[in-house]
């Protein structure tokens, strides 16, 4: 090893949970080959080895690889036994090193069930809560839950774990508890938080007050493309009338109404209408509230839909001990490499099959010099 990159120093701190008997392989090589081998798209334990056994030399430019590339079952063992919670702490020390986060931008905090781990058509038993920073492009940290349910629960060991200082947590309705806007408000951070049915009476009021306040700031967009015009108006009021023991919610400065009315051209499809409603820590603009609302959807569009589509994440059957948690924060390392790399005017599809044919490439994702 030459020159250690962030990312080699990082997780090299990592505990190794082998015993020291018959210990070929260093930790930090099987990871950094997990790490690189999904880069350039392997999607099981076999090819991440046949991945690793076409690139031996140039591997060994970096890594020490003591008795060679290790085997299939030795990575699936490690995978399996590594511990999550130190492997995640790792991940979001790197993120930290890598991304710096501009201040007042929107975080957002959503779950996925990673549909593959399932068994025998129960239910799948991994469901990870991530938050992912708009402006930066980055996963900042995830952790595991059982169920979408247990959200309530896993979104404060999320917010734990992060530093979330000065900007602004957005989450949908399962987050919309008491509880997490306190913790939000305690860490320094602000909250837009989502209004559903889980909440009936602060539901019933905000929306009381929308129908008869005259106090309201307005903003409209409208937004063309793919064959439909989307009308989207951000209503938003200050002075509440009609929300009791609005301090529970702490720091409540602002409630918001997002209607969206979409209407499709040249079909005979009839037009969706949509409205939405939000609580706010913020006291600021209906335009401020119309993006920073929209931007929470990045987690769905750049997250959520890139690992299933660019990483085949719900096609994975990694199930075994910590496997499919494990395999999850390499995706989500491969993700923020590929999404900061900007070199390359490409897709995620495309980064990936690059930097498995050009080594030069594939060291500048990884930001390692040999």
């Amino acid at each position: 090893m030459n020159k250690q990159s962030d990312l080699i120093s990082i997780f090299s701190q990592l505990e190794d949970p082998r015993s020291h008997i018959n210990k070929l392989h260093n930790l930090i090589d099987i990871l950094l080959i997990g790490i690189i081998s999904v880069i350039c798209g392997a999607e099981t334990w076999k090819q991440m080895v046949e991945f690793a056994k076409s690139k031996e030399e140039f591997l060994r430019t970096f890594l020490e690889l003591p008795n060679g590339i290790p085997s299939e079952d030795t990575i699936n063992r490690v995978f399996t036994a590594i511990d999550s919670n130190q492997l995640e702490q790792c991940f979001i020390q790197w993120v930290s090193s890598i991304a710096d986060l501009s201040s007042g931008q929107v975080i957002a905090v959503d779950g996925k069930t990673i549909r593959g781990a399932k068994v025998k058509g129960k239910k799948s038993p991994i469901h990870m809560v991530s938050a992912w920073a708009c402006e930066n492009n980055v996963v900042l940290g995830q952790v595991k839950t059982d169920e979408k349910s247990n959200e309530i629960t896993a979104i404060p060991d999320l917010l734990d774990i992060l530093d979330i200082s000065r900007n602004v947590i957005s989450i949908d309705a399962m987050g919309t508890q008491k509880e997490i806007a306190k913790k939000i408000i305690d860490k320094d951070a602000d909250y837009i938080l989502a209004v559903k049915g889980n909440q009936p009476q602060l539901l019933e009021q905000v929306q009381d007050e929308f129908r008869f306040s005259k106090q309201q700031e307005i903003d409209k967009n409208e937004d063309l493309g793919h064959g439909r015009v989307e009308t989207r108006s951000c209503s938003v009021i200050t002075d509440f009338q009609f929300i009791e023991k609005e301090n529970e919610w702490k720091n409540l400065k602002a409630i918001i109404r997002i209607e969206t009315i979409r209407e499709f051209k040249n079909s005979n499809k009839e037009k969706e209408i949509a409205t939405r409603y939000y609580i706010s820590s913020l006291k600021n603009n209906a335009l401020y509230f119309q993006s920073a609302i929209r931007s929470h959807w990045a987690i769905e569009n750049k997250l959520h839909w890139t690992l299933d589509v660019g990483f085949s994440e719900d096609a994975s059957r990694k199930r075994a001990g910590n496997a499919s948690q494990n395999y999850s924060v390499l995706l989500k390392i491969a993700l923020n490499l590929l999404k900061n790399e900007k070199t390359v005017k490409q897709g995620i599809k495309g980064k990936r099959l690059k930097a498995g044919w050009d080594n030069q490439y594939l060291l500048k994702v990884l930001k390692i010099k040999v």
